[in-house]
């Protein structure tokens, strides 16, 4: 497994580009002995490649759990050569190391291989995701309606082993489009009506950043303009709104665009706005299958289980939405998304005992 691990980090598959990953897997699969299918869900999100999905059939009778990881990477600022000292894997190049989720595929791959080889208890669908890091596009595009599970697991949270996600954010995306009027910046300015300083006051108007303890807001980017010496005709903005409160989330984004089009009013420039709701947020009891269970396999393991919040996003929004109860779990990876992520030997073998400890206390 953990000579896999590095064979599949030094795969590039970056959002969109998973071609070589899904390869790597479903040969993986096929080698276990079981026929991943792939589907054709590129044509909505863009990717070279399709979700994976194989299954592992339990006893007559028997539940069926599912397990998921996504493919895709962010983007690389280098290749992917990856070291490994003192029990601890990082990439030598100054990029990250595709732990996140490469670490869950590598698991994933080898608890497969354990349940062919050994006989599952129940059955298993193993999901494998493209574009996870652009708003979870794989799984929104997987045809839900084949899957058989009463409930699975998601180990895509980079913090220690032990912590339990049991409540996500409802998340907004805002795009605003500024439009104003060019001109002779030095000649004739006041012809002009400036699209980028329109949209910079309506931006200094704006609460942004954690605004109580379960929401934030963020302006990501902003593009405008055609040269100095001329006044912005255009400028375009992308925000966003998250809440583990969808209400409050929906309510936030809504005075977002308030406030956006009265700096275009007041600047006289004419404003677009497209709000999209990416994926809806969600609780879960810790008596709901899939956390009394991963909390039973932690504590038999002697890890104490963190009941956690978080302002990030997972295919188990997706899985929830579909109606099949879901928890994110912690998968030991440090420092996701930055040039020094890493993970432990330890972690990824403590992955993989959860992983069995899951499928056997379904059971």
């Amino acid at each position: 497994m953990l000579d896999e691990f590095v064979r599949l980090c030094e795969i590039e598959s970056p959002s969109r580009r998973e071609r070589p990953m899904a390869d790597a897997v479903a040969a993986e699969l096929r080698a276990a002995g079981l026929e991943p299918s792939e589907d054709r869900s590129g044509g909505e999100t863009g990717s070279d490649a399709g979700n994976l999905v194989a299954r592992i059939d339990g006893p007559e009778g028997a539940r069926t759990i599912l397990f998921c990881a996504h493919l895709d990477t962010v983007p690389l600022d280098a290749p992917v050569k990856v070291v490994r000292e003192e029990g601890l894997f990082q990439n030598r190049n100054e990029a990250i190391l595709g732990a996140d989720n490469k670490a869950a595929v590598a698991v994933m791959l080898a608890l497969a291989r354990r349940l062919r080889r050994e006989g599952s208890p129940v059955g298993v669908e193993l999901v494998f995701t493209t574009c996870e890091e652009i708003s979870l596009r794989g799984a929104k595009a997987l045809d839900r309606s084949q899957l058989r599970s009463e409930y699975g697991f998601v180990f895509d949270h980079a913090t220690p082993i032990g912590e339990l996600v049991v409540a996500a954010p409802t998340y907004f995306s805002l795009a605003a489009s500024f439009r104003g009027k060019s001109a002779h910046a030095g000649i004739r300015p006041e012809e002009g009506r400036n699209a980028i300083a329109a949209a910079a006051a309506g931006i200094a108007r704006l609460e942004l950043g954690r605004l109580d303890a379960e929401t934030t807001a963020n302006v990501g980017t902003i593009q405008g303009g055609t040269a100095a010496n001329v006044v912005a005709e255009r400028c375009d903005v992308a925000l966003e709104a998250r809440s583990i409160d969808h209400e409050r989330a929906a309510a936030l984004v809504g005075s977002m665009v308030d406030t956006l089009t009265e700096a275009a009013s007041d600047g006289e420039c004419d404003i677009e706005t497209s709000v999209q709701l990416q994926f809806r947020g969600y609780r879960l009891q810790r008596s709901s299958p899939p956390v009394a269970v991963a909390a039973g396999v932690l504590e038999a393991m002697g890890i104490e289980p963190s009941y956690i919040t978080t302002g990030g996003a997972s295919d188990a929004h997706i899985f929830q939405a579909a109606g099949i109860p879901c928890v994110n779990m912690a998968n030991g990876t440090e420092r996701n998304h930055q040039p020094d992520e890493s993970v432990s030997v330890d972690a990824l073998e403590t992955m993989l005992d959860v992983a069995l400890g899951l499928v056997a206390q379904s059971a």
